[in-house]
């Protein structure tokens, strides 16, 4: 047990430090929300007419409303960041090499989970202060109460990354696999406006954003920035977290998975 978490935290720190030496991924994970949260938040309320009034019965400004869903988005991009480093490291052995290793590849891509996702909370907490420097705040006791949904949601979506990066035969691929998921994902969910604004555009579209597992997420978030209770939206994001982590470890088993296929 011991040498197992040693070799968290060894992946965990090696994570952090490939992070600290990529300035470009911190400042594009700070910007990309916030040109959303300044820019197009005032183009977004006056074209689609909100006057939001969210389920935990406080009426809100859009820009406040739609924080929770760049939260989700900073912890997506991450999420998905992380899976284009694991690709590298595949494609140079260093991946193989960590699998060989005497412990169990649950843990070890748990672990690898888990360093990606302590990373993108530290960048949602680097927008929050940002967002909170425009005067645009949540609840105080929300900042601490966000914490658990904001792991679970990136655990949830680093899962996502894991599991896509076991499929991605080769680097060059990645930016068509991920603008794919990337998109569709944010697009169809509660990121940017309310799922009964959806249901009266098309219920069709509707139903796709209620199954998509990010609108959970975001939901999650966002009653939890607000001290609010959304049992559902927990539910199925842990459902989602295991399925996705599920996958992740079925597609890098070497029996099985891409890396039997690539080899």
């Amino acid at each position: 047990m011991r040498h197992a978490f040693i070799a968290m935290r060894a992946i965990v720190l090696r994570e952090a430090l490939r992070f600290v030496h990529q300035r470009e991924r911190f400042i594009a994970a700070l910007v990309r929300p916030l040109v959303w949260l300044l820019v197009f938040a005032a183009g977004f309320r006056a074209a689609l007419g909100l006057s939001i009034a969210p389920p935990y019965q406080t009426y809100i400004t859009y820009e406040t409303y739609i924080v929770p869903g760049l939260c989700g988005m900073v912890l997506l991009f991450n999420g998905m960041q992380s899976s284009l480093s694991l690709v590298y490291d595949r494609e140079m052995g260093s991946m193989r090499l960590l699998l060989t290793a005497p412990l169990s590849r649950v843990w070890l891509l748990f672990s690898k989970l888990l360093g990606s996702t302590i990373i993108s909370i530290f960048q949602v907490y680097a927008f929050l202060l940002v967002a909170w420097l425009f005067d645009i705040t949540v609840p105080g006791w929300g900042y601490v109460a966000v914490l658990p949904a904001l792991v679970l949601a990136g655990l949830m979506l680093g899962a996502l990354g894991l599991a896509l990066s076991s499929f991605i035969k080769q680097l060059e691929n990645f930016a068509g696999v991920m603008n794919f998921v990337i998109f569709p994902m944010f697009f169809l969910s509660s990121a940017l406006y309310p799922l009964w604004k959806m249901a009266e555009s098309s219920e069709l579209l509707h139903d796709i954003c209620a199954a998509n597992p990010f609108t959970h997420a975001v939901e999650l978030i966002r009653f939890a920035l607000y001290v609010e209770w959304n049992g559902m939206a927990l539910l199925w994001t842990a459902l989602a977290t295991l399925v996705f982590m599920g996958l992740a470890v079925w597609g890098y088993d070497p029996a099985r998975g891409m890396m039997t296929r690539k080899g």
